[in-house]
C-alpha cells in the first residue's frame, strides 16, 4: 500500500483517494473546442423558450436591496441546435450595480441586451424578491420595516412588449362573519394570504406608485393589515377595526376586485385569498380571474 505524507494537503487528498490529471488530447483553449450549440441544420422545430431558472442575485426593490430569483429565457430557432447559457449571466452583469433594479424600464433594457447577445428575437423573465418599505403602528405612529412578496414578469418580441405584469402576496388579518353573527362574544381570526398577480397596460403609462396602490387595495379591504411594532394602544385599535370589519375570504377578493377595476392602467387581474383558518385543520380558499 503506498504511504502519503498526511503533513500535506496534497498527501491527505491522496489518502483519501484523490489521482493525478491524466495527459489529456483535447484542446484547452476556447477558440480550438468544438461549440456545439453553435451547430445549424434543421433541428426540426422552434422553441419559443429556453434558458435558466433560480438564478439568485441581489437587487434593488425601491431602496432597498434584497436577493431576487430569477427565470430567464429566449426564443430558438428552428436551424440552431441550443443557446449559449454563459450569455444570459454577462448580460445580467452588464446591468448590475449593487444590485439589478427592479423596475421594468431596467428590465426591459436587461431583455433587450439578453436579445442581442442571444441573437434571439424574443426574450423573458420573471424575478422574485420581497418589497421592504416603511410602515408606521396606527395609534403611535412607530416606523418599522414590513414587506410583502413580489414577482415582477416582462417579455419582448423585437421590439415589442408581449407580457408586463406583477404578482404581490401579502399577509393579512381576516375575522370570521359567521363567528361574530352566532357567538355571544368575540370572533375567531387567521391570516389571510391574499396574492394578486396584476396584468399591466402595455400601451398606457404606469403610474409611480404602482405597487403602493396594489398593495393598499389587498390590506384596507381585509378585516386589518399586518404591523410590525404594535404598541397597547396600537392593539386596540388593530382587534377593533378588525372586529368592525368582518371578511369571509369570498368578500375580500370581490372588495379587491373593485378597488382594481377602476384601474386604466392594468387589463386584468387574478386575486386569490387563502385563510390559514384558527379553529379547522383546513385553509379556506377563494379565487377570482378578470380580464378587459
Amino acid at each position: 500500500m503506498t504511504e502519503f505524507d498526511l503533513s500535506t494537503r496534497e498527501g491527505r487528498w491522496k489518502h483519501f483517494g484523490s489521482v493525478d490529471p491524466i495527459e489529456g488530447t483535447k484542446p484547452t483553449e476556447k477558440e480550438n473546442m468544438k461549440d456545439l450549440q453553435s451547430t445549424h441544420k434543421d433541428f426540426l422545430f422552434e422553441i419559443e423558450e429556453v434558458g435558466i431558472k433560480n438564478l439568485v442575485y441581489p437587487v434593488l426593490v425601491d431602496r432597498f436591496q434584497t436577493a431576487g430569483n430569477f427565470s430567464f429565457s429566449t426564443s430558438l430557432n428552428q436551424d440552431e441546435k441550443g443557446i449559449n447559457m454563459s450569455r444570459i449571466l454577462e448580460s445580467v452583469e452588464k446591468h448590475y450595480n449593487n444590485g439589478i433594479e427592479l423596475n421594468f424600464d431596467a428590465l426591459y433594457q436587461l431583455l433587450r441586451s439578453l436579445q442581442v447577445s442571444m441573437a434571439q428575437n424574443a426574450a423573458g423573465l420573471d424575478v422574485s424578491a420581497k418589497w421592504f418599505f416603511d410602515r408606521y403602528s396606527p395609534v403611535t405612529q412607530i416606523k418599522a420595516v414590513g414587506y410583502a412578496d413580489v414577482t415582477y414578469g416582462l417579455a419582448i418580441d423585437k421590439d415589442d412588449v408581449t407580457r408586463k405584469e406583477i404578482t404581490i402576496q401579502a399577509a393579512v388579518t381576516t375575522l370570521c362573519p359567521c363567528s361574530k353573527e352566532i357567538s355571544e362574544y368575540s370572533a375567531h381570526n387567521q391570516r389571510g394570504i391574499i396574492t394578486v398577480k396584476a396584468f399591466l397596460n402595455k400601451d398606457v403609462d404606469l403610474i409611480g406608485d404602482y405597487k403602493e396602490v396594489i398593495l393598499d387595495a389587498m390590506e384596507a379591504n381585509a378585516s386589518s393589515m399586518l404591523y410590525p411594532i404594535l404598541k397597547r394602544p396600537d392593539e386596540k385599535s388593530v382587534t377593533e377595526h378588525a372586529y368592525e370589519n368582518p371578511r369571509f375570504v369570498e368578500d375580500l377578493i370581490r372588495l379587491i376586485a373593485a378597488d382594481l377595476v377602476g384601474f386604466e392602467w392594468l387589463d386584468g387581474f387574478e386575486i386569490e385569498c387563502r385563510n390559514e383558518e384558527s379553529i379547522h385543520q383546513h385553509d379556506a380558499f377563494a379565487k377570482l380571474k378578470y380580464h378587459k
